[in-house]
């Protein structure tokens, strides 16, 4: 067998030449993600020729990733903070006149917006979450896009975590109750009170629930319900009588709620531009699932899906839903972006983000399924390298974070690079994982470096016994959560792995809860309270921190590097430095990334380059993998 291609660490991490493309409502134009300056901004050309392309924003310090359209194809709308702050802001660029600066329509010192959300009934406007008064009390408000013109539609009564808007008008509120669960309210704008709808039991919903959103008639609410079953469906609730019933499901699959953490991924409900009406729903298990619930937009997907043997990703339509445009997850030829006309049957490539990768040396990347030792079945992705005996090949075991998100199917640089050096890549979606029922998340309460620990043990026992893997040449790394259990890996378990690379991780509970953003603290209750502790309670504290890396420190004998954003507001820097300086204390060697113009994850390509360099250096050093 042939080893494939040596790539170099630019090869994996450079910006996409083009990325994230959606069509204008009017049909004529695509509006895109690529560089400028070494920073991704957002271009527009015109939908049958680039020859006009221009870009429209100038963002030279962050990139910007997450960008829409608005009714009036004159006005673009996207979204920026400082830094990694995630004091996020809401930009309107105006298309017609190409020397315009981005206007803030968000310009509110210490405020953040959550959400913002345009509706087809609600032109000009756009509707967005801000506490602008307090930082707890986040206000349903609409902005007109054209003035700036702030509205306050519903003043937050200091419980509200989340507000839900109808185009019609309807406003729900989400909120926890003492025991938890959550409560939804329909918000009366005349006497400004809420009057409860229905109640779903907030530990099946860590993250909340998701999807929710108005159906056009104002009349119910469709959400990803997993009331009376494991599996999460799609349900109506009728706001008249609370009564839900079942649109939609798949007899194994979970409706896709990834987009709940990861906003960056396309909604589980594609609906109509033009009505908002219901078109077709995701579910997702090895694979995504389609359903079409709409007979036109059946014929519709049929064409699309033909386009590319990936999944769907980003699908976006003109208003008399002729054209579309749609781009593909697969693993090995990311986000393959097509144009299709639906009147003529025209289908044409667009681009390719990654043109410089060549499929066939990237690794396929295969669902497993990984035997725990008390019964549970662990779903998992196994990548091996391309062109080697997959027999006693050094494996990185990589966790995702949350810990309430999975690993699914799709190209990761990461993975691909170290593939690409010769490592075994094993991704386990530990219990405590979404996405495979709700008995597989719930099984990891009061788990934390314990059974959900023992998983990811097993999980490389698993990969030994079958023959993938070297004992002896293991490592383990993570980001967020997965940094967590990184750490905990080389403190509870420290002669398992030959190096360890906590990226962005806990490494104190009491202090992670105690110092994450004031707008993350209304859901607390149902996740981090009820899986791990409040350490407000002297005997809870006390349980977590025997469960925190930080009071096992001295047990470190891993070789560890660790990376850290020094604006992340989600673990802060000293769940780093204080680990760091306790290691070095104790004349152990740790090598610490630190990025000042970084938050909770890198971003800027200088830095993503700057952090897998450091990790190509340090596991070549202490697992041998390929150098040249």
């Amino acid at each position: 067998m042939a080893l494939p291609e040596y790539l170099s660490v630019e090869d994996f991490y450079r910006p996409p030449v083009r990325s994230g493309a959606t069509i204008s409502p009017d049909g004529t134009r695509l509006a895109y993600l690529a560089p400028w300056k070494n920073r991704m901004n957002v271009w527009v050309s015109g939908i049958d020729s680039d020859a006009d392309a221009r870009c429209v924003t100038a963002d030279e310090r962050r990139s910007v990733h997450d960008y829409h359209w608005t009714d009036d194809p004159r006005w673009l709308l996207y979204t920026q903070d400082n830094d990694g702050d995630e004091n996020w802001q809401l930009f309107r660029v105006d298309l017609d006149d190409p020397d315009a600066s981005a206007v803030n329509l968000t310009p509110y010192p210490g405020a953040t917006m959550i959400a913002f959300e345009l509706s087809a009934a609600r032109p000009g406007k756009a509707v967005v979450h801000l506490n602008i008064r307090e930082p707890l009390a986040f206000d349903l408000c609409e902005i007109d896009i054209v003035t700036g013109e702030l509205t306050v539609l519903a003043k937050n009564p200091g419980h509200i975590f989340s507000w839900i808007f109808g185009g019609t008008g309807q406003i729900l509120g989400r909120s926890l109750n003492s025991n938890g669960d959550i409560e939804l309210a329909r918000w009366d704008t005349d006497t400004e009170t809420l009057h409860p709808i229905a109640e779903f039991e907030g530990a099946d919903y860590p993250m909340g629930i998701f999807p929710s959103v108005l159906t056009p008639d104002g009349t119910g609410l469709w959400v990803g319900s997993n009331r009376g079953t494991d599996r999460t469906r799609l349900a109506r609730v009728d706001l008249s009588t609370g009564q839900e019933t079942e649109v939609d499901s798949h007899p194994v699959f979970d409706v896709d709620t990834r987009g709940l953490v990861a906003t960056s991924l396309p909604s589980p409900l594609i609906r109509s531009r033009r009505t908002g009406e219901l078109l077709g729903v995701r579910y997702l298990g090895e694979r995504q699932v389609i359903h079409a619930l709409d007979p036109r937009f059946a014929d519709v997907l049929a064409r699309l899906t033909a386009l590319s043997d990936g999944d769907i990703a980003a699908i976006s339509s003109d208003e008399s839903e002729q054209r579309w445009v749609v781009s593909f997850t697969h693993d090995r030829e990311p986000g393959l972006t097509y144009f299709y006309d639906h009147g003529t049957g025209e289908s044409r490539l667009l681009f390719r983000p990654l043109p410089h990768l060549d499929p066939a040396a990237l690794a396929p990347m295969h669902p497993v399924r990984v035997p725990a030792r008390d019964g549970r079945t662990l779903p998992s992705y196994l990548t091996l390298p391309v062109g080697i005996d997959p027999v006693g090949l050094p494996l990185v075991l990589v966790l995702h974070g949350g810990p309430w998100y999975r690993d699914s199917w799709s190209f990761d640089p990461t993975v691909q690079h170290l593939a690409n050096r010769g490592y075994a890549v094993l991704q386990v979606n530990f219990r405590g994982s979404t996405g495979y029922g709700k008995a597989h998340t719930k099984a990891a309460i009061k788990q934390f470096a314990a059974a959900m620990h023992d998983d990811l043990i097993d999980a490389v026992d698993w990969a030994v016994a079958q023959g993938y893997a070297d004992r002896g040449r293991v490592a383990i790394y993570g980001g967020s959560y997965g940094g967590y259990a990184t750490l905990v890996g080389v403190t509870f378990t420290p002669d398992v792995f030959a190096a360890a690379i906590d990226y962005v991780g806990i490494s104190n509970l009491a202090n992670f809860l105690r110092t994450i953003p004031e707008f993350t603290k209304p859901h607390l209750a149902n996740n981090w309270h009820l899986f791990v502790g409040n350490p407000d309670d002297p005997e809870q504290e006390a349980d977590m921190l025997a469960r925190s890396p930080i009071t096992k420190v001295d047990q470190i004998r891993t070789p560890l590097l660790v990376a850290q954003g020094a604006n992340d507001v989600r673990v802060v820097r000293a769940e780093s430095d204080n680990l760091v300086a306790a290691l070095r204390a104790r004349g152990v060697e740790v090598e610490y990334v630190l990025k000042e113009d970084e938050g909770h994850g890198f971003v800027n390509p200088e830095n993503q380059l700057d952090l897998h360099a450091a990790m190509e250096r340090f596991l070549a050093t202490h697992l041998g993998g390929r150098t040249r």
